[in-house]
């Protein structure tokens, strides 16, 4: 029996829930990394190694949410409920960095040493050093933009936070009750 027919004849709310929540999370987090590359590649904000990492989570939460949204809807809730509790900690680590970096471009503590990155440099040796001059060093702990006092990383922040929190609502709706 599919899902969608199981709960229109009265099946369980909870994985209709658990169902829709993930599902929220899925789309909140496409919209997200889809910003991030649309600042980066149209708004030509460059991001950092940090920045960089803080992608992963959304690299790996896209494709197992999606995945235990079939397994939810294919009769498969422990699997599925599984799945969401791995994308939760997921975003729960990525909550972390955020704060982290958000932390660091505050100066409220130091970033990390190692954390900076530059434009390629292309072209003939003769003007290297002209090159070297305009490059641009993008550093983890100088927030490029801010809207409302939050940096990328401090949204970051805010938005792994709620899909950690709605990844695991939905494990623990997905889950049958005893």
């Amino acid at each position: 029996m599919d899902y969608v027919a199981s709960t229109s004849r009265g099946g369980s709310s909870s994985r209709s829930e658990a169902y829709a929540t993930g599902a929220a999370v899925l789309i909140t987090a496409t919209a997200v990394i889809l910003a991030a590359l649309g600042f980066e590649y149209i708004g030509h904000y460059l991001p950092c190694p940090l920045c960089l990492q803080q992608r992963y989570a959304y690299y790996a939460g896209i494709p197992l949410t999606f995945f235990a949204l079939v397994m939810l809807s294919s009769g498969r809730p422990w699997l599925a409920g599984l799945i969401f509790l791995l994308v939760a900690v997921a975003f729960l680590i990525n909550t972390g960095l955020g704060i982290y970096q958000s932390g660091a471009e505050w100066k409220f503590w130091p970033g990390p040493q190692s954390c900076g990155t530059m434009q390629a440099i292309g072209g003939t040796s003769g003007g290297l050093l002209d090159k070297l001059d305009s490059t641009k060093v993008i550093k983890c702990d100088e927030a490029q933009w801010r809207f409302a006092w939050l940096s990328f990383a401090g949204w970051n922040a805010v938005v792994s936070l709620l899909a950690c929190i709605g990844a695991f609502k939905a494990a623990f709706a997905s889950l049958p009750r005893a």
